[in-house]
């Protein structure tokens, strides 16, 4: 596959994905979500890649889903359908913590929606200290996907999960290590020094270790995964971008004013 929104690179045993669209602050939509799935396979296969590093180019980790492609369907008057988009990002959520391999996400900037999903999907996350985290679902109508409800009721709870899913606050840095998601919060200009010596370190440890810990903790925790996606995610989210208030909230977005929502 030609690779056109990120930079996939191998050095000295691990692989380095660099989200670089930064058209739009990476958000990710199907084509990313494409090339995202092939290199995390990609990755998996190669003996060479002992650890997975994913990061991002620009001043965003990502900016989640593409809202303004969102806002042009429903001013064409356009269906809008996110249930492939849903699945496929899904699929590398899960590919990530089924992988037989180390993965760290490196995140500076905003993580939203989506991106949020990314972020957690790896098994170590290193923040610059600007890193911010939105579940901005909510203030467009919808319910949060590609898996974040489930990965943060897995990591954090349901009180707190709800709390986030619910009010759409920004999550910082710092609050995210205190939670127990953030591995380490650096500062910016520290952030791909810390995040490429703890990978180097990874990728000289006992890695049939790391594989079996990973399969234990997968099988103990995300092993109903892809059936609670198939099942719940997509058909509650499928419903809401179907309302009336998600395009009320796409529209408020863009135009940049309050939404008035009306529960239809």
């Amino acid at each position: 596959m030609e690779l056109q929104k990120l930079i996939y690179t191998v050095e000295d045993g691990i692989g380095i994905v660099t989200m670089n669209f930064l058209k739009n602050l990476n958000a990710i939509d199907e084509q990313m979500a494409d090339e995202l799935m092939y290199v995390v396979d990609k990755a998996e296969k190669d003996p060479n890649v002992k650890v997975l590093v994913i990061k991002s180019a620009g001043k965003a980790f990502s900016a989640g889903g593409d809202i303004g492609y969102f806002y042009k369907l429903i001013q064409a008057g356009g269906e809008v359908n996110m249930d492939g988009l849903i699945a496929k990002v899904g699929v590398v959520a899960d590919g990530l913590k089924k992988m037989s391999k180390m993965v760290i996400t490196s995140v500076s900037g905003a993580a939203a929606g989506a991106g949020v999903s990314l972020a957690l999907g790896g098994d170590f996350m290193i923040c610059a200290e600007d890193a911010k985290f939105l579940l901005a679902f909510v203030n467009l109508g919808l319910v949060p996907d590609t898996g974040v409800t489930y990965l943060l009721s897995k990591a954090i709870g349901t009180s707190r999960t709800m709390e986030l899913a619910a009010t759409g606050r920004p999550m910082g840095a710092e609050e995210a290590k205190e939670l127990g998601l953030a591995y380490k919060v650096v500062p910016v200009e520290e952030l791909e020094e810390v995040t490429m010596k703890f990978a180097k370190k990874l990728a000289a440890g006992p890695l049939i270790s790391y594989k079996n810990i990973k399969k234990q903790i997968y099988d103990a925790n995300y092993s109903d995964y892809k059936k609670w996606l198939a099942e719940t995610e997509i058909p509650t989210q499928r419903e809401c971008a179907a309302s009336m208030d998600f395009q009320e909230g796409c529209k408020a977005f863009m135009e940049k004013r309050k939404a008035i929502f009306e529960g239809k």
